[in-house]
């Protein structure tokens, strides 16, 4: 329940402060007037929290929710009251929509609310709301949100899917490496030890057998430095910018391009369809790219659109994009049915970018099971090399 910081006056005229939890302001004044108290002044109370983006599928059940209630003729406040009791919600889904829900009560827009909690909420439902409330469609924009929300979601996790398998080959080469090096290797250690020489891979192996044996701990400390600092590394703008750029290259590159441009293109048909200007469209879809290297050609691009150049003209030089996107716009510009257009291509984009999520796993596991048959052979050969000229000496001499 809310807090309110309260000022009331006893039967004896005496000033009393203090903070109290109540369902509304009603409520607090009743129990106050049953206590023997005159209720003076209450303000709620507003709790520090620490904001932080909802995930699509919260946001996806958040509008669902809110665009069925509305729907039905549920009010607002009645709708996010009810959404805010779900017991479903995690501690922080719960207080951000009570946050909601308060500031509505006080008069103030939905929208800007949703601005107020940035980064909470994405400036796409932002921005949609904000379009809704001023046509009055806030039902089925809510319920539109919800489906693009569910099938970013679904894309997602096809994308986390996708690099289970890899994930797990990764995680048994770690396993079977940690074995060779940590306790096969070393019961070689006396044979290996008898013998003159050494060939240069078995010298190798046996370094870093023993290294991974008694310095283990350094080890440990070493990935997980790496780990950090390669993290902090990749926040620096220039890095991030280059690598983003690396990404849109080669035959990954064109993988990769298909998918950011769906997620353009879907940010887009929903913005676009909720009547919201091309140009504040274009604005609020370059940060949902997720490309920092063709985030940073829009600069060009929304100065081109501000000065008559149309969308699929701007777009049409940018690296990052693939030129079907150009395309359809270009026949939605000259048809008079980009609304259209652009979700067509939106929903096309989509189904290849999961077709490309799934190309991308299947270059993935084959160049894993190479690298860890490449690994595994290699120790193989210095194990059995040695022994073997050992063997040859022995026959030589006899």
């Amino acid at each position: 329940m809310p807090e309110y910081r309260y000022r009331a006056q006893d039967s004896k005229g005496k000033i009393v402060k203090g903070k109290a939890e109540a369902a509304d302001e009603t409520d607090l004044q009743k129990r106050f007037h049953d206590a023997g108290l005159l209720l003076l002044e209450a303000k709620p109370v507003e709790r520090q929290m620490s904001l932080k983006p909802l995930k699509k599928t919260q946001l996806a059940d958040f509008c669902r929710q809110l665009g069925t209630l509305t729907k039905s003729g549920v009010t607002l406040v009645r709708a996010l009251e009810i959404v805010a009791n779900d017991e479903a919600l995690t501690p922080y889904e719960r207080q951000l929509y009570i946050r909601l829900r308060d500031r509505v009560v006080q008069g103030v827009a939905l929208s800007r609310v949703m601005e107020e909690l940035d980064p909470a909420f994405s400036p796409l439902l932002v921005y949609m709301i904000r379009a809704a409330e001023t046509s009055g469609s806030l039902d089925t924009t809510c319920l539109r949100l919800a489906d693009e929300f569910t099938s970013e979601a679904q894309l997602e996790q096809t994308a986390k899917n996708s690099l289970t398998y890899p994930k797990i080959l990764m995680a048994l080469i770690v396993v079977v490496l940690a074995i060779l090096f940590g306790y096969v290797l070393p019961q070689f250690e006396d044979i290996f030890s008898t013998m003159e020489t050494l060939p240069l891979p078995t010298r190798v192996l046996m370094a870093i057998s023993n290294f991974v044996a008694t310095r283990w701990y350094l080890l440990a400390v070493f990935i997980v430095l790496f780990i950090i600092f390669g993290k902090m590394f990749m926040k620096i703008p220039v890095i991030a910018y280059n690598f983003d750029k690396l990404k849109t290259k080669g035959k990954w590159g064109k993988l990769l391009k298909v998918i950011y441009s769906a997620r353009f293109a879907r940010t887009m048909s929903c913005l676009y369809a909720a009547g919201i200007p091309i140009y504040k469209c274009i604005q609020i879809s370059r940060g949902t790219i997720g490309n920092k290297y063709i985030e940073a050609q829009f600069d060009e691009i929304e100065s081109k659109v501000a000065g008559g150049t149309p969308v699929s003209v701007a777009l049409q030089d940018s690296d990052g994009f693939v030129n079907k996107l150009s395309s359809t716009i270009k026949v939605g510009e000259e048809t008079g049915m980009l609304g259209p257009m652009l979700e067509s291509v939106a929903n096309d984009l989509d189904f290849y970018s999961r077709q490309a999520l799934l190309r991308l796993t299947s270059y993935i596991e084959p160049i894993m099971i190479v690298v860890m048959a490449t690994m595994v052979g290699f120790i193989m050969i210095a194990i059995i090399q040695p022994i073997y000229q050992s063997y040859s000496t022995i026959g030589a001499g006899s």
